[in-house]
């Protein structure tokens, strides 16, 4: 019958845009090209800075100025698997635990990570778990989402295809379906600064906390 509702568009030049200052700590805030602010946080990627400006544009739609979403924001840490650093530790090595597990997904990850990063690796560690990841319909994109990435550790737990002829001849990748090899290989592999970014829809079987006590 029709669309009632008024329409504001975000990641959009012309209506709600952002982008990040060099500090790669802070993302200015613009609406029709006109500065509103800076948000000062620790979330990284395009879709954590697009979430921004969804909510502070539904904010200004209900009388609460850009200034005020934004310093309610400055405080907002996050939520679980939604690049999520869980630890940082020595010799200037960071984790992540993410939610993404398909390959767009991965992708706008990854971009987001390689866009705010100062220095340091991106190592990308996937598991793809959800049922259309698992039947392989979508593995030529998977492929492509990762060529941000520096290395690339493959969990092959309960797929239907063959990961390892997909990564054949692709150098800085590690597939396996052993978690605990791959978790070893993760901490003998790793260089100062690395971002690593564990990647699936699930718990990606503790492998977190083994890499991080690993480190201990």
């Amino acid at each position: 019958m029709g669309l009632w509702s008024e329409i504001e568009y975000f990641s959009h030049d012309k209506e709600w845009s952002y982008q990040w200052q060099e500090d790669k700590q802070s993302i200015d805030i613009f609406y029709q090209a006109k500065k509103q602010g800076s948000l000062t946080w620790n979330l990284i990627g395009h879709h954590n800075a697009s979430n921004a400006l969804a909510a502070i544009a539904a904010a200004r739609h209900v009388g609460v100025s850009p200034a005020q979403s934004i310093q309610a924001l400055s405080s907002f840490k996050g939520v679980k698997k939604r690049m999520e650093k869980i630890a940082e530790l020595k010799n200037g090595v960071q984790i992540y635990d993410d939610f993404a597990h398909h390959p767009s997904a991965i992708q706008t990850t990854l971009k987001g990570l390689s866009q705010t990063k100062k220095s340091g690796r991106i190592v990308a560690v996937i598991e793809p778990r959800s049922n259309t990841m698992k039947l392989g319909s979508m593995k030529t994109d998977l492929l492509m989402s990762l060529e941000v990435a520096d290395q690339v550790y493959c969990y092959t737990n309960n797929l239907t295809w063959d990961a390892h002829k997909l990564f054949k001849g692709y150098p800085k990748a590690m597939v396996s379906d052993n978690i605990n090899d791959i978790a070893q290989a993760i901490v003998e592999n790793h260089q100062s600064k690395d971002h690593i970014i564990f990647m699936s829809n699930g718990n990606f079987s503790g492998i977190q906390s083994k890499v991080i006590a690993l480190f201990q």
